[in-house]
């Protein structure tokens, strides 16, 4: 039985409650925080979770105060859980030179494999097997899971996803680094977390794993049309390529006039969070 996470803060929201938490992970050897909105609906039983995962220098909180989304998850009944980007506190490693793009906010959801990082750095475990275990056993949700994301969590969606069939019943994102092993972002962490061999970041690149994907999950993906991350990091057009390459099912929109920013989440989420409910709810 796991241990009951502490309650650092509890809002009523939309006839639910937003909820933080602290616990300590055993994956990342660290105390970790998480936030989880119950929707009035968990207070008769067991209800279903989006799992949220942030980008760059986010935390738990960035979703949650920005996106919009208690609203429509109450009307709909579902739950959402939004774990933090990275491993802090004494002891764990950030980047040597304190740049915002890896270490501390930005564990890229992998399971690192290069000292120092590999003791903490383990994002992809906790995300898929650690948070929804503590989660399922402490709050009145059921095991139907989904998965979503932005930028980098839009990576971690679409890798969680890809590499679990069956785990998430579906998946979305917002602009995903969705090649990145071959982006700057993507080089950086997956040389220091993953080792010089390219050959291994493949196992967490979605434009690599969906050729070999065992479960065809439709994969809903918002881009912005005016992101200034969108050639370079982003790469949306390899993964239409590599869904087309593989007869893998994917809407891809490109929204006029949109950047990379928390305005562009919260003016689609709507149809994110319908995209969940009516696969979680079938």
């Amino acid at each position: 039985m796991t241990t009951a996470p502490e309650q650092l803060a509890a809002n009523r929201s939309f006839g639910g409650w937003h909820r933080r938490f602290r616990h300590r992970s055993t994956v990342l050897g660290c105390d970790m925080v998480f936030a989880i909105y119950l929707p009035p609906q968990a207070e008769a039983g067991p209800v279903p979770v989006l799992y949220w995962l942030s980008g760059l220098t986010c935390t738990d909180e960035n979703f949650m105060q920005k996106a919009g989304a208690q609203r429509l998850a109450a009307e709909l009944g579902i739950a959402i859980v939004a774990p933090d980007t990275s491993p802090r506190g004494t002891g764990v490693p950030g980047d040597p030179d304190g740049a915002w793009d890896f270490g501390l906010g930005a564990g890229f959801y992998v399971n690192a494999t290069e000292e120092p990082w590999r003791r903490h750095y383990r994002m992809y475990d906790y995300v898929v097997e650690e948070l929804p275990a503590l989660v399922e056993a402490h709050f009145t949700v059921s095991d139907a899971r989904s998965i979503s994301g932005h930028s980098m969590g839009g990576h971690g969606a679409l890798v969680c996803a890809l590499k679990n069939p069956g785990r998430y019943r579906a998946v979305s994102a917002f602009a995903p680094i969705a090649n990145p092993s071959a982006c700057p972002w993507g080089e950086k962490a997956f040389a220091r977390y993953l080792g010089a061999d390219r050959a291994r970041w493949l196992e967490w690149d979605a434009c690599a794993l969906i050729a070999g994907a065992r479960e065809r999950l439709p994969l809903l993906v918002d881009q912005g049309a005016a992101d200034g991350f969108l050639a370079e990091q982003l790469r949306p057009e390899a993964l239409r390529a590599a869904c087309a390459a593989a007869g893998h099912p994917l809407n891809l929109r490109l929204q006029p006039g949109y950047d990379h920013s928390y305005y562009f989440i919260a003016s689609f989420i709507d149809d994110h969070l319908r995209h969940h409910a009516a696969a979680l709810h079938g």
